[in-house]
């Protein structure tokens, strides 16, 4: 995730506790270069878990990154609708309107 794009609060926290957060970005680019998946597959993979977990950040962190892996906004709403059979039609809404926040402030241009 660029500094540019990260959330306040996530730099402000990261920079009390720098050795913590690099700790933490390391383990994650680790985990998704562990395996065959790829890159965006494994946003969108981590997206929907952050979905059925309720994790509002985490549900925006990985629409950004998703997007920043090459997701259009449509894999995005689809991956997240798929949830609905899993964890319920207001929980995947919730979902939905935590990442359409993210989607509806990037530019139209980067859009597949």
């Amino acid at each position: 995730m660029s500094e540019k794009s990260k959330p306040s609060f996530y730099k402000k926290i990261g920079k009390k506790f720098p050795e913590v957060f690099t700790a933490v970005e390391n383990l994650g680019t680790t985990l998704r270069k562990a395996g065959p998946l790829d890159e965006k597959t494994s946003h969108l993979i981590q997206l929907a878990a952050a979905a059925a977990g309720q994790s509002e950040g985490s549900v925006r962190s990985h629409t950004r990154r998703a997007l920043q892996a090459g997701a259009s906004s449509e894999e995005i709403l689809h991956v997240l609708l798929l949830l609905v059979s899993t964890i319920g039609f207001p929980q995947t809404m919730a979902a939905v309107s935590w990442s359409q926040d993210v989607l509806e402030k990037k530019p139209k241009a980067k859009e597949k």
